[in-house]
């Protein structure tokens, strides 16, 4: 940590100022959360979307600056209790990072099961705490990060580089640390390329992820780069249209309420069964939008591609469903007695190989070492928006020479968001919604 910086206030400004981000989901703005007070800091580091590796090769690479990260965290909300959440299967790095847990650190191992990553879920494995509907971690006294935050945090240097996998059909699994903005292609082509002819690009992953095309850019909250074939089961659900996924919910499902029985949330006793907002299908959507509870939805997919015997899309419904309710301005009200986790709760966890194969890929090698060789691309794109909150503003103009580290887009004052930094030295071009750097 610099010299200068010591002060809470000081630190979480050096965060922001760095714009350091959740590197695992939505990208909420790190210094924000870590502004909040709580008993309990919980590192992430269950990573149970299936191929992914990247946060347990930088606990296995990285422990010292990782476990730094995690420190200053929670002294900034005040915490009594660090809690490192890894899968047990990874003996090994548990060994590792036995000795270097501070003294108020535990290591909890977490069972082999989607979605063990899951915050709502985690807070609950580590603590036996629930977090209310619609709530957020400190509503029970906790904060969790994810290991590349809290790497970042250790770091105390601008955001430029991004750890994520490069998984499924491609010649060599593999872990990158690369410049922020590489495209999904050089992304790929770091693992050796694709080994199908016809290949498609989920961001994120196979359970939460996105399709991507071969030129869009990895940003700060990418995990990892899944490659398929096109015409996997896993692609054409991705690419289905919404009116496709109605028509044939509303007709074909039978009501057998498995999607509500395996729902992660309802399990915890949140007021979401995603078979009441598949019978919503068969109503006017004018006259009433889809069940409330959709809107607890954490869209795990594990409905969709796990639990549903019609292979329906109660995912996607879920999601239409809050988006119909944030629309017409509609928010459930908390009811004020405890809720307590379903009985069944340990007994309906996914076990991530079982999940593997039902989504055809154990054929796919299922690892992802880091490789150790950094990446210098010709150009990078930097999106304005790679954060939740609003996107950043550029504070560079077409023509600008940068250095790596530069700042190049920052939020409005008093806007949520993350500042924005150079990934490679170079000249810049700014467009309406990224900024666009080319090597000197």
């Amino acid at each position: 940590m610099s010299a200068g910086v010591s002060t809470g206030a000081q630190l979480l400004d050096r965060i922001a100022a760095n714009g350091v981000v959740g590197a695992g989901g939505a990208g909420f703005p790190t210094h924000v959360k870590l502004a909040s007070r709580a008993d309990c800091i919980i590192l992430n580091a269950a990573e149970c979307e299936p191929l992914l590796h990247k946060d347990k090769e930088i606990l296995w690479h990285y422990p010292e600056q990782v476990l730094a990260g995690l420190t200053r965290a929670s002294e900034l909300v005040g915490a009594k209790e660090i809690v490192v959440g890894i899968k047990g299967k990874y003996a090994e790095v548990i060994d590792r990072l036995g000795p270097m847990v501070p003294p108020k650190g535990r290591i909890v191992p977490l069972s082999d099961t989607y979605p063990a990553g899951d915050e709502f879920i985690l807070v609950y494995d580590v603590t036996g705490k629930i977090i209310p509907p619609g709530k957020i971690p400190p509503a029970v006294s906790c904060v969790v990060i994810n290991v590349e935050t809290a790497w970042n945090i250790g770091a105390d240097t601008p955001v430029t580089e991004k750890f994520l996998t490069v998984a499924g059909a491609v010649r060599s699994p593999v872990t990158l640390r690369v410049p922020i903005g590489i495209t999904v292609a050089e992304a790929v082509g770091l693992a050796g390329g694709a080994t199908v002819a016809n290949a498609r690009a989920l961001i994120g992953g196979v359970m939460m992820g996105q399709l991507a095309s071969p030129d869009e850019p990895i940003t700060k909250t990418c995990g990892g780069v899944i490659v398929l074939d096109a015409g996997h089961t896993v692609i054409r659900r991705y690419e289905a249209p919404w009116k496709t996924i109605a028509r044939i919910g509303a007709s074909a499902c039978d009501q057998c309420s498995f999607c509500t029985e395996f729902c992660p949330r309802y399990l915890l006793g949140h007021p979401i069964e995603p078979h009441k907002t598949m019978r919503s299908l068969c109503f006017v959507e004018s006259r009433e939008p889809a069940v409330i509870g959709s809107q607890f939805c954490c869209e795990c997919n594990l409905c969709t591609m796990m639990a549903c015997p019609e292979d329906l899309d109660p995912k996607s419904v879920c999601v239409h469903g809050k988006r119909q309710l944030a629309a017409a301005g509609r928010e459930w009200e908390a009811e004020a007695h405890p809720y307590r986790a379903e009985l069944q709760l340990n007994n309906r966890r996914i076990p991530t190989s079982r999940l593997i194969v039902k989504l055809g890929l154990a054929r796919f090698k299922n690892e992802g070492p880091l490789l150790d060789r950094r990446y210098e691309p010709e150009r990078v794109i930097l999106p304005l928006k790679q954060h939740a909150g609003a996107p950043a503003r550029p504070v560079v103009v077409d023509g600008t020479q940068l250095e790596k580290g530069d700042v190049v887009a920052q939020p409005e004052d008093g806007a949520l968001g993350a500042a924005i930094h150079a990934s490679i030295a170079g000249t810049c071009r700014v467009t309406e919604d990224r900024v666009i750097i080319t090597g000197s």
